[in-house]
């Protein structure tokens, strides 16, 4: 479904004027893209045929070619489907090879097997095009994206399984602008939920603290109601009748007024505060913060519930066990029994019977705005000011403490949520209430980007001090849970990654300062927290541990981050031998000078590497119509691993023979641009020194 969502947003053709002309791999048409346009004109020439899809494959070795069609086999059929005479695949992938073969930029065209046909791209000139640095991308998908993630309830710390989603979102955001995309990042403030109204029920009915008590809190604030929503679940346990407090302060939060919504309104802003700073520690940040309470009262809420009584998408329901509930009209597949319990029968409720309006229905009228369905906006504050400038804006309902300055934000052309795979089934409700109301395209592009949660192995709940029963310690993964204080908080992981790579760093360079090792400690660790939750596909469940997460060897940020530091050392040792390091040297080799070298011993393995790094667009491009970041995380890793051995086997300060070092100097360069292009995409920064 994601990958036809984002071929719908695509929705575009390119022209062809059969000259392939490779430049940078970062450039607007990538190298697979314009060979399928090349072979896609030549089937057109030879054959009379509009060819949509022409699938292209990467051959595991160089040898066998750059590039493989296997597009002659469903030339075959096509072509018996239009004559009646039976067609040899090798006969037509013979004629396509020919006609692609004067192609500028291919070396040979061959022909294997029963029908394939193999591309060699040439090599010189593919190398000193890419050696100069790549020239902006152009947007392709067009339209604002809006990407949602992070939305962690506001009423206590954030927690290593919050991490792994902001990550996920925040890297998707990167994806998604270094195709071109314009993209703004939101993070929805669920402030009118039952978390935030149980650590309000903690603050009055526990502590007993009044709002100028609670603004004096001088310790850390997230870390404070942390505990204190652990003791709620049991302050409950205790006596049931008290959960009438929980559904009393619910009613007080989304009528917006009163001493229980200003505390509430207090509390969740100065978590939310907490979590931006967090999360600012691992490079995640947001243009806008929008609110639910924002939501209900500023009658975005009441314009939707309209329009969904109004398009007969939620109905009053008069008898069984939802009887008063406002819900959405069963899908045609599903057999509806009003007096059977079913497993996901809250999650069709829109409005419950006592009023309360549903996340379900909220979020339907919120996502009804982010794609401009509704003719009614939020008012904007300044919330959060990032050190170059960029500002995160805040909803509010007041409208004099609207800044006129803020951007527009919502219409967008399409939604990615990341949200975990258990909310699959509620998020689909959402896409049907949007869908209910008016659905077009932006509603089809759209998509909830589900992720595992994350575990915790039974090793590292005991290092977090907390007991486990018999059970328990025989589980491979145990899972985290708010209300029990069980989980990694992110600001803790993060000081003992820094704390155990600033012991490592001041090891190795003693001669640095203690600032320039703390920063350097910082960027090693960001790159191990990220690496670790990216490298897993989303649909992955992750049981974290931290002598894992804290490796530096393997498959692991710090592996990558120390190939560009390997990189950046061969440059500073050239520099300081006085040798020629920028594009001119190569370009006083000829170009077949430089075939030669790629003809001659090593010649593969070294444009195995260059080929490998010229594919990173592709790979981007990839991982955009997966929405799977674990696919650039594994081509940086790979990439990596093949400049590693380059560096064991090649020695460019002792090479004698000049073009031969200006070959090595060039890959080199190459093959650090895109591992630094890659990481910065991954939200990786790789230190001078490791």
């Amino acid at each position: 479904m994601v990958i036809r969502a984002i071929g719908a947003i695509r929705g575009q053709s390119f022209h062809c004027n059969r000259l392939l002309v490779i430049k940078d791999p970062f450039e607007l048409m990538t190298i697979q893209e314009s060979m399928r346009e090349n072979v896609r004109a030549a089937i057109k020439s030879l054959f009379d045929i509009d060819l949509a899809e022409i699938s292209v494959e990467v051959p595991p070795r160089t040898e066998l070619g750059d590039l493989a069609f296997p597009v002659a086999f469903e030339l075959a059929k096509r072509l018996k489907a239009a004559t009646g005479q039976k067609q040899n695949p090798r006969e037509i992938a013979t004629r396509l090879a020919e006609e692609i073969r004067s192609v500028e930029g291919i070396a040979r065209v061959e022909v294997a097997g029963a029908g394939y046909v193999n591309v060699y791209l040439d090599r010189a000139a593919y190398l000193t095009s890419a050696v100069p640095e790549p020239e902006p991308v152009t947007t392709q998908l067009g339209g604002k994206i809006i990407v949602e993630h992070t939305s962690v309830n506001p009423n206590k710390a954030a927690h290593i399984g919050h991490l792994r989603n902001a990550v996920l979102g925040d890297t998707t955001v990167r994806m998604l602008r270094s195709v071109g995309e314009t993209v703004e990042v939101q993070n929805y403030i669920d402030n009118t939920g039952v978390q935030v109204a149980d650590v309000v029920v903690g603050f009055k009915h526990i502590e007993r603290r009044t709002l100028d008590q609670i603004k004096a809190i001088d310790e850390k604030f997230d870390y404070h109601c942390w505990n204190l929503y652990a003791q709620v679940g049991q302050f409950y346990e205790e006596d049931k009748s008290r959960l009438q407090l929980r559904t009393d302060t619910l009613h007080e939060l989304e009528a917006g007024e009163g001493e229980t919504y200003e505390l509430a309104d207090y509390i969740s802003q100065r978590v939310l505060g907490c979590h931006l700073e967090t999360m600012l520690r691992v490079s995640i940040e947001y243009d806008v913060l929008p609110r639910e309470s924002d939501v209900l009262h500023l009658n975005i809420w009441e314009r939707a519930f309209n329009l969904l009584k109004e398009r007969g998408a939620i109905e009053l329901a008069t008898s069984g066990r939802l009887a008063g509930c406002w819900v959405m009209r069963a899908a045609e597949e599903e057999v509806v029994n009003d007096d059977e319990e079913t497993e996901h029968e809250a999650d069709k409720v829109i409005v419950r019977s006592n009023g309360i309006v549903t996340y379900t229905g909220k979020d339907i009228a919120f996502h009804l705005w982010k794609l401009g369905q509704l003719d009614i906006d939020f008012y904007y504050k300044p919330f959060y000011r990032y050190s170059e400038g960029h500002v995160a804006w805040i909803t509010t309902t007041n409208p004099n403490e609207n800044d006129p300055a803020h951007p527009r934000f919502g219409s967008g052309a399409a939604y990615f949520n990341v949200i975990d795979i258990g909310q699959s089934y509620p998020q689909r409700y959402v896409k049907l209430g949007v869908m209910a109301v008016d659905n077009d395209q932006r509603v089809e592009r759209s998509a909830h980007l589900a992720y595992e949660k994350v575990a915790l192995t039974p090793a590292t709940v005991e290092q977090l001090g907390q007991r486990l029963s018999e059970e328990d310690q025989q589980r491979g993964a145990i899972g985290m849970s708010g209300r029990k204080g069980l989980g990694v908080k992110i600001d803790d992981l993060i000081d003992v990654l820094e704390a155990n790579a600033l012991v490592e760093v001041a090891n190795r360079h003693p001669e640095l300062t203690d600032s320039e090792q703390n920063e350097t400690a910082h960027k090693i660790a960001v790159g191990a927290l990220r690496y670790f939750l990216l490298k897993f596909t989303r649909n992955s469940m992750i049981s974290f541990d931290f002598k894992e997460a804290l490796a530096f060897d393997g498959e692991t940020g710090p592996y990558i981050q120390y190939s560009v530091v390997r990189a950046n050392s061969i440059f500073r040792k050239l520099a300081d031998a006085g040798i020629d390091t920028s594009a001119a040297d190569l370009n006083a080799v000829s170009r077949q000078r430089i075939a030669e070298l790629f003809a001659g011993e090593g010649g593969d393995d070294l444009w195995s590497l260059v080929y490998l790094a010229a594919r990173l667009q592709d790979t981007l491009r990839s991982a955009v119509a997966a929405l799977e970041p674990a696919i650039i995380a594994k081509w940086a890793f790979q990439i990596a691993q093949r400049f590693n051995l380059f560096y064991h086997n090649y020695h460019i300060l002792s090479e004698p023979d000049s073009a031969r070092r200006a070959l090595l100097v060039a890959i080199t360069s190459i093959a650090r641009r895109q591992l630094i292009a890659a990481l910065a995409v991954l939200g990786i920064e790789a230190p001078e020194r490791m």
